[in-house]
């Protein structure tokens, strides 16, 4: 039977969740490898190279809990919305991905049933069962970026995604940046898609939420998870010590500014 989800069990007091979105490059047995050759499984179109493990060792330090994926987000993206035209991608960075361009309406209903839903179900459970027995939980999702992209060499080593919600991102950049770490708000990425984890489950559920993007080539091996591992520990302690980083409040994304005319 193929498990979708890995499950770190922490604190439930722990008061933060730690997410891991594309931990994987992994595939279920029965889709082979989507027709690709296997050198694609080890660039990012398949996984966020290294975050799994910087996800794992971060989750140690705080005792804390962490939800990852178990299979690739070629098979099925679980950061996009049940919606999204790139929930399963045909064409990523080049690669033609054979096992994906004829993939209908009901295999794509079938992949967000078995791989896509009990990852979002997992996250939802994990945040209840922390709400009921502790304080409001932040959730801070981890992600890697590639070092170039599309000839362009990104400066970033960190990179803070975030929506409205101010209360774990702002502090997060001001002391990044105070560590002399190149620290980018929003970017290469923007925070705010509708329809992603962070939106289901911080920004409807008005919990404190973030995401952390690090640069692949810093992460790619021990000493740089360790590394990082530290940095991030001495920026999100501070923070997630605040009152605010564990209170219920309503932000409207940007999106749905945007929707209504109103000003970003």
């Amino acid at each position: 039977m193929d498990i979708p989800v890995e499950e770190i069990e922490g604190s439930l007091e722990a008061g933060v969740l730690f997410l891991c979105d594309h931990a994987s490059n992994g595939l279920p047995p029965r889709y082979g490898t989507l027709g690709l050759d296997l050198a694609q499984f080890e660039r990012h179109i398949a996984y966020d190279i290294g975050a799994a493990a910087l996800t794992r060792a971060i989750a140690a330090r705080f005792a804390a809990p962490a939800v990852l994926t178990r299979y690739s987000r070629l098979l099925i993206d679980p950061n996009r919305g049940a919606d999204d035209p790139t929930l399963v991608m045909r064409l990523s960075d080049g690669a033609i991905i054979p096992g994906n361009a004829t993939a209908d309406a009901d295999e794509i209903e079938e992949r967000r049933r078995n791989f896509w839903q009990p990852y979002r179900d997992a996250v939802r459970a994990r945040l209840d069962a922390m709400s009921a027995c502790g304080p409001v939980p932040a959730i801070v999702s981890l992600h890697s970026f590639t070092p170039v992209w599309k000839g362009f060499a990104r400066p970033w080593e960190v990179a803070i995604l975030w929506d409205s919600d101010p209360r774990l991102a702002a502090p997060l950049i001001a002391d990044l940046r105070a560590l002399g770490v190149a620290t980018g708000d929003n970017e290469p990425y923007d925070g705010a898609l509708e329809g992603d984890t962070l939106f289901e489950h911080g920004t409807r559920r008005g919990l404190p939420h973030v995401l952390i993007e690090l640069r692949q080539d810093l992460i790619g091996g021990p000493e740089g998870v360790g590394h990082w591992g530290g940095v991030l520990e001495q920026v999100l302690r501070p923070v997630l010590a605040s009152p605010g980083a564990h209170m219920i409040d309503h932000y409207v994304s940007r999106t749905a500014r945007r929707d209504r005319g109103q000003r970003p």
